[in-house]
């Protein structure tokens, strides 16, 4: 990596950073809004919600196309994103927009997803890479949650809402769990011994007196 690489990616004031940073920010109003009596805040704060999902898709887009990935965005990006996702989830089984169950589904993919991340972390492995499906299934959240919180408030078209919130929220978790499934097989590649690749990979024994390739060492040639 060079210099002016590794600098970029040290940076923090760039504007997905800002982005992450309000979508934080903005957690206390949201639940302040949908804990309001008589459900007076519940349609804004779904509105709330639905505009801080954009601004999740926007960052990204904004990340890659314009030269801003920075580390801290790597790493602040998808820990606001589940703090947001746990916030909406309960706040939404506090209003009763959504049932226990389905909320005990989303929020178990969540902890799967993060203790494979720590995982790799401690084991110092790398990191999870966000795959095409895990990408689906956090934009339909975003679109399913605000809907299922629009179907307990006083819009006049809840029903439509709440059926919709179904259909999304539904696909969503089947992209979730299908990204889980991916992430469990990194996940043990990632954390897998060197040697046993090697022994994985490595031709059977066919006798005692069988020597090495010429030039080799006997150890299997496989990548890293």
């Amino acid at each position: 990596m060079t210099k002016a690489a590794a600098g970029g990616e040290d940076r923090i004031l760039t504007v997905p950073n800002a982005l992450t940073a309000l979508r934080l920010a903005c957690l206390p109003l949201f639940v302040e809004l949908l804990s309001r009596p008589e459900g007076k805040g519940r349609a804004q704060a779904a509105f709330l919600l639905g505009g801080l999902g954009i601004t999740d898709g926007l960052d990204g887009y904004i990340a890659r196309h314009f030269d801003q990935v920075s580390s801290l965005g790597t790493v602040a990006d998808p820990l606001v994103d589940r703090a947001l996702v746990l916030t909406a989830a309960t706040g939404a089984v506090s209003i009763g927009a959504v049932p226990p169950w389905f909320a005990g589904v989303v929020l178990t993919r969540e902890a799967v997803v993060a203790g494979g991340a720590a995982a790799l972390a401690m084991a110092r492995a790398g990191r999870l890479e966000v795959s095409w499906a895990g990408k689906a299934g956090a934009f339909g959240m975003m679109v399913s949650l605000p809907l299922f919180i629009l179907g307990r408030s006083s819009v006049r078209w809840r029903r439509q809402a709440r059926a919709l919130a179904w259909v999304t929220g539904g696909c969503a978790q089947v992209f979730s769990w299908a990204a889980v499934a991916g992430y469990a097989g990194r996940t043990r590649e990632a954390l897998r011994p060197a040697g046993v690749a090697g022994e994985a990979g490595a031709a059977p024994e066919e006798g005692p007196g069988r020597r090495p390739p010429a030039g080799g060492s006997g150890r299997s040639m496989v990548s890293p």
